[in-house]
């Protein structure tokens, strides 16, 4: 059974079986212990060796989303979303990009039009703390704004890390340049915070929890999105997302929060 455990590449069967063996043969725990901790230690290795020996475009992970509808009939309608994941893991940094467009128009009348693009790489203090740089670029010309810049530079906690949990959490300065609809422009020092939750309900279920806040003197944001995440087949899964936003001071007849809900179909590689 051991041996069936280790071929599947599992660690928590491996563990699973470690423990029962060891319950049901004391005599043989510590071989058992013994064996399952050189498999790791042997993985361990042969992963290093493998992330040292990687070219910059290597180890690559992610997931690409697209859901759309079109009505047509007695309404004239039609929208769409796209968003693109890219993390890579290294020894000691792990690089993120975030990718995301939303449109939709009415009786060919624009409606919504937001686009989001960022950058973040981590540098791994230890297997919890890291420090992060950040760097996005937003539009949405619905919300308040042509153009928004922002950089931000902290530290980064995993406060729950587990197979079927974790949890992380970033805290750090940032500045942010936005080119309002109203032609104004303004820059200010702002308060940058995100949560990253994740937990595996089932084997293919999974639900998420984004969260980000820039708060600051003048204009503050707030953004949230809750996710569902169902295994289809293979790479292909399903999503059922809900994102609020919300400005805290946007300009004269931009309402404060904005909303949107998703279905998509995501490919994960």
């Amino acid at each position: 059974m051991l041996d069936a455990a280790i071929e599947s590449g599992n660690d928590g069967d491996v563990s699973v079986v470690v423990k029962y063996a060891r319950l049901a043969d004391p005599a043989s725990a510590d071989a058992v212990l013994t064996i399952a901790q050189k498999w790791r230690s042997d993985r361990a290795q042969a992963r290093q060796t493998t992330i040292r020996q990687a070219g910059m475009f290597d180890l690559w992970s992610g997931r690409a989303e697209l859901g759309g509808y079109i009505t047509t009939g007695n309404t004239d309608s039609k929208g769409g979303s796209a968003i693109l994941d890219l993390t890579r893991e290294g020894l000691q940094w792990r690089h993120k990009f975030h990718v995301q467009a939303d449109y939709q128009e009415n009786a060919n009348i624009t409606t919504r039009e937001h686009y989001l693009a960022s950058y973040e790489p981590n540098y791994k203090i230890n297997d919890r703390l890291y420090a992060y740089g950040a760097a996005q670029y937003e539009s949405d010309r619905f919300l308040g704004y042509y153009n928004r810049y922002s950089a931000s530079a902290g530290a980064g906690y995993s406060a729950i890390k587990s197979p079927k949990v974790w949890l992380d959490v970033e805290l750090g300065p940032a500045f942010r340049q936005t080119h309002f609809t109203d032609e104004t422009r303004q820059s200010n020092i702002a308060a940058r915070g995100t949560l990253a939750f994740n937990w595996r309900v089932l084997p293919g279920l999974s639900v998420t929890q984004n969260a980000s806040a820039y708060v600051q003197s003048a204009n503050s944001t707030l953004s949230g999105t809750s996710a569902l995440n169902a295994k289809l087949i293979g790479p292909l899964s399903a999503a059922f997302s809900y994102n609020v936003q919300y400005e805290s001071e946007p300009p004269v007849k931009s309402k404060n929060t904005d909303t949107i809900g998703r279905a998509s179909l995501v490919y994960t590689f």
